[in-house]
């Protein structure tokens, strides 16, 4: 076995370890070589949790504390050519005499002292350094009290200081343009931007964020946040209740599972936690006890749509991303997040149902409802659980990937997992020779899937691709045991293709619309034509690439059209899906009407869809 302080080369020659091997690396250059132990992933900001949102996200839960200790009303964001940030609030001002160490040196910041930051977000004294690292220009300016404090750096290394008279309102500016080198090819996208701040201004009624010249604000606080992500007409008003650190707001809609949004000091846990886990049980509990029915909880959950807030200090989260709550102890008073979340639910909610016999109508008729389906599915459910567990399917229809093999129950999500559902042996089997085996899966169907449009939740316990694929994906009571961070869908570029994209997302949205809703579900975009000669080979995924493709390779390159992926060989496949495999994220917005949307392109076939047909012809050119 070799020792840890050396290194046996081929040729069994042992490199010298010496003292000039040991190096110390300043804050900085910490942050710079090791990245990921800040941000989590760098990426090109085409996903939500690429590393430059995590970077704005930083600063602006600086200015957010600010606005919690009742300093600053309004927050101005502006991001120019979707590139380079500012952040203007209006609170206290970090301390001058403390300027440059707040935003340069790790484990320095005014939040270890909850007097001055009681329910902060960032506590660990990293957040604004880490941006500061990670940046090719970064500038800070602090106005207190007539006086400005002015910093700049370039990839943490101090390039200026001065301070000067102003008449400017106290608070912190903040600029910085992340560094290209890491963030290759980066761009901020808009639609994240939008939803981040919109997230923020749910759990702070009353403050205004300007995102270029765009005023944000919620009046309703979560009531706001439900009213603009359901996507399906709500049953019965939404319940809203608030104590001194904890806020909820639910309903129930006539679609198939369970939808959560949960937050921890304003921060956004998209992964849940101990707040959330603790949401679920109690909320199910105390509406069983107050109906006084043997009702069995999934039945209660079934189309429940809800958030929680709570304010603890010092949380403390499972990783540097803050988007899952650890924290089982730090609730107001000592006591357990579980306690303090089930006290508040067992006293407000019992209270508001006792006062409310309408709501209290509707809810039990779904309920009810609900049960009704689930019994009459009952033996059907048994049997498709049984054919899941003695199908063999990581030999036949699921290739897993290490960090799943042999693990049914999952083992949390895995932030580079993911698992391609593709058509046909030939491309089954291409993606599978190219794939890397560590974090990436491939499910394999068997023909079309049904379309599930207009059936029951029984269809997909009946039905064995779909039980299946259910029972790969961990998804049977909920996406919390999703095994998988991307579902992608992986089909032909054709007809035939563009149909099975279709079905598959019309049973995502049919009965786990959350998958698609928190991001799950994506697009594989595979090159349509190679266009090549002797010196050079230029995969294209659009007509207007094969075209400049011909351009830059002419004369008269060879031009090949894939028809299907199994024309694409394992050698070539390993380009697209790699590190820089091209997705489509399937998104779901408040706008997207899902039951007249999926009516429209799957229901009957109406005259209405047949003249969209056909005024959307469109004839591929023969290039052959």
């Amino acid at each position: 076995m070799m020792e840890e302080n050396e290194e046996i080369l081929s040729n069994n020659h042992v490199v010298e370890y010496t003292d000039d091997n040991i190096r110390h690396l300043s804050d900085m250059e910490h942050v710079r070589t090791r990245p990921g132990m800040y941000i989590g992933k760098l990426g090109d900001g085409a996903h939500i949790e690429d590393g430059i949102y995590v970077l704005l996200k930083e600063v602006l839960d600086n200015s957010i504390d600010e606005f919690k200790m009742q300093a600053g009303k309004k927050i101005e964001i502006i991001i120019e050519d979707n590139l380079r940030v500012s952040v203007r609030d209006y609170g206290r001002g970090i301390p001058q005499g403390k300027l440059i160490e707040a935003v340069s040196m790790l484990n320095t910041g005014g939040k270890y002292d909850s007097k001055a930051f009681k329910k902060s977000v960032g506590l660990n004294g990293v957040g604004v350094k880490a941006v500061n690292a990670l940046s090719s220009r970064f500038e800070v300016r602090s106005y207190r009290d007539g006086k400005v404090r002015i910093a700049t750096f370039s990839k943490g290394n101090l390039l200026s200081d001065e301070t000067q008279d102003t008449d400017q309102d106290n608070g912190t500016f903040t600029f910085f343009e992340p560094d290209a080198t890491l963030f290759q090819n980066y761009l901020f996208r808009p639609e994240f931007i939008e939803t981040m701040l919109r997230n923020y201004t749910y759990l702070n009624t009353g403050l205004a964020m300007i995102y270029n010249g765009q005023r944000i604000v919620s009046r309703n606080g979560l009531v706001d946040l439900l009213n603009d992500n359901m996507t399906a007409s709500s049953l019965y008003p939404i319940v809203h209740l608030k104590g001194e650190d904890i806020e909820i707001a639910f309903t129930h809609t006539g679609q198939y599972g369970e939808e959560y949004y949960s937050f921890v000091n304003g921060q956004h846990t998209t992964q849940g936690g101990t707040h959330q886990s603790a949401f679920k049980e109690h909320i199910a509990r105390t509406i069983k006890e107050f109906f006084n029915k043997n009702q069995d909880y999934t039945d209660i959950r079934n189309g429940l749509v809800a958030a929680i807030a709570i304010n603890v200090e010092e949380p403390m989260f499972e990783s540097q991303t803050k988007i899952k709550l650890g924290s089982t102890n730090m609730a107001p008073g000592g006591i357990s997040v579980n306690k303090y979340v089930g006290d508040f639910i067992k006293q407000e909610v019992d209270n508001y149902l006792h006062k409310h016999a309408d709501v209290t109508e509707v809810m039990l008729q779904k309920i009810q409802d609900s049960e009704k389906e689930r019994k009459a599915i009952a033996g059907v459910t048994k049997l498709a659980r049984e054919r899941a567990k003695k199908a063999n399917l990581h030999n036949k229809k699921l290739r897993d990937c290490r960090i799943h093999l042999n693990d049914t129950k999952g083992k949390g999500l895995e932030e580079d997992s993911c698992i391609f559902i593709t058509e046909g042996d030939s491309a089954s089997g291409s993606i599978t020779k190219s794939r890397d085996v560590n974090t990436q899966a491939v499910f394999s169907l068997r023909g079309k899937p049904l379309n599930s449009f207009g059936l029951t939740k029984k269809v997909v316990y009946e039905n064995e691709e779909f039980n299946l694929l259910q029972a790969a994906l961990n998804i049977e009571d909920g996406i919390e045991g999703l095994r998988y961070n991307k579902v992608i869908v992986a089909t032909d570029a054709d007809v035939d293709g563009m149909h099975i994209r279709l079905l598959l997302i019309t049973f995502f949205l049919q009965f786990f619309p959350d998958l698609i809703k928190k991001g799950h579900v994506y697009i594989l975009q595979t090159p349509l034509f190679r266009v090549r000669n002797k010196k050079k080979t230029i995969y294209c995924y659009s007509d207007e690439e094969r075209q400049r493709a011909i351009m830059e390779l002419n004369p008269s390159p060879e031009i090949t059209r894939f028809k299907g992926l199994g024309e694409i060989s394992p050698d070539e496949f390993k380009h697209f899906i790699g590190k820089d495999m091209r997705l489509e994220q399937v998104s779901l917005r408040k706008t997207d009407s899902v039951k007249e949307l999926l009516e429209f392109y799957m229901g009957k076939n109406t005259m209405e869809r047949q003249n969209f047909i056909i005024g959307n012809l469109v004839i591929e050119e023969d290039i052959a």
